[in-house]
Order: structure tokens, then sequence, then C-alpha cells
């Protein structure tokens, strides 16, 4: 912590758990329990070097391995960090129907139900071979899109980002009320999605620049909070 004034100033240091084999693998994990890639542990230590000699003295991740995993290789470097609190609010989103299902399955699937509806509709009977195949794939993609990058839209069963941040929302409250009582500095191991309503409440982001995001796997985000 660094003094200012009259009020100290303690750090968030928040970050993305490293490569799950889902990621590899371009499938939707949700609430999976994918585990990380020798590439992941790799990510997380390298996390874990860049906070080397920042001083972390509570940490929170989500209840998945990845994320468990991710922290460990950061507070194995911090001996005086001796809180570590999972909660669930920092789950990735939950893809419902999609989780353990690959882009490519998702794209070829949507594209192919999307053409079948057109068709009907006598809005594409003229498309043929290659391009018609074409069509198919960008339909596809379209699709897997708005779900991917929609503020609003849910997946299948699943959860919206919007649905996200409702989650994500107390969490923040509650740890900047936590931050301020036990006067200490904390690390954050997140999802892409559960970081998303983080950054953007200490970035003072709109919803455009929130969703426009790429979370990295190997780098972290610091904030700050005065008491």
């Amino acid at each position: 912590m660094q003094k200012r004034g009259k009020k100290e100033v303690f750090k968030i240091y928040l970050f993305r758990h490293g490569q799950s084999y889902f990621n590899k693998a371009h499938i939707f994990t949700g609430w999976k329990d994918s585990k990380l890639t020798p590439l992941g542990i790799q990510q997380a230590k390298k996390i874990g070097k860049k906070l080397k000699k920042k001083h972390i003295n509570a940490a929170f991740c989500s209840t998945l391995s990845r994320s468990i995993n991710t922290l460990r290789q950061v507070t194995k470097l911090h001996p005086e960090c001796h809180i570590i609190i999972e909660d669930k609010r920092l789950l990735e989103r939950s893809y419902g129907d999609l989780e353990g299902t690959s882009h490519h399955i998702f794209i070829h699937r949507k594209g192919t139900d999307d053409y079948k509806t057109l068709l009907h509709w006598h809005k594409i009977s003229h498309l043929h071979g290659k391009e018609l195949k074409e069509f198919e794939e960008k339909m596809g993609e379209a699709e897997l899109r708005i779900i991917r990058r929609s503020y609003d839209v849910r997946a299948p069963h699943g959860e919206s980002v919007k649905d996200v941040e409702k989650r994500v929302k107390p969490f923040i409250k509650d740890l900047i009320s936590f931050i301020k009582k036990n006067r200490v500095n904390v690390a954050i191991s997140a999802s892409g999605n559960s970081m998303r309503p983080i950054r953007r409440y200490f970035e003072h982001a709109s919803i455009n620049q929130m969703m426009s995001w790429e979370m990295p796997f190997d780098d972290y985000f610091e904030y700050e909070i005065r008491a």
C-alpha cells in the first residue's frame, strides 16, 4: 500500500486464468471444469513473475480449477497472502446448451439451420455449390459472433454478458468493502467474461468498449482503492 495525503492506496491485481484444454480446442467451456494446458500453466507462471514484487495480502478466484490453479502460481510467490476466497460470482459466463460444443460444430450446425429457414422463405434458392457453402459458414459465424459478443443475448439456456454483470456487480461492492475493512491489496483470478464487468467498473468504460476487449492469458490489470 502507498500513502497519499490522509488516505492509503490499496491495489487490485486482476487477471485471467491460463489457457485451458477447452480454450485450446475452441470449445465452449462456461461452467465446465477444463484444466490448464502446459501452456496455460506457463502463462500463469508468467503472471506470477510479473506480480512477484507486488505486495498481495488476499486473493479471490472462482470455484473452477483453471482459476484456482492459475491463482496458485501467483500466490506461491507471496507468503504474505494468508486469505484465499473462492467465489462463484467470478465464474465464466454460462454457455448453457453450448458447453462442451466446439465452435466449428456450432458454426456448421447454425449455418445449416439458418440456411434451411431462409430456403423455406425462398430467399437464397439461387445459391449453389461453393457460393452456398460460403453462405452457410457466414451465417453460422454471424450467429457465433452474436452470442459471443452481444451484451444481452443469452446462450441457449445460458447467460448473457449482461447476466454475468448482474452477479459480478455485488462482488465488486463486497470486494471494495473487504479491502477497506481489512486494508489489504488483493489478487483476482477470474475468467474472460467475469473480468469484463470488473474492468468496466474500474475503467469507467461503455458497454461497447467492454464487449470489444480481448482478455490476455498472461497479463494483469491494476486498479486502486483509496481508504
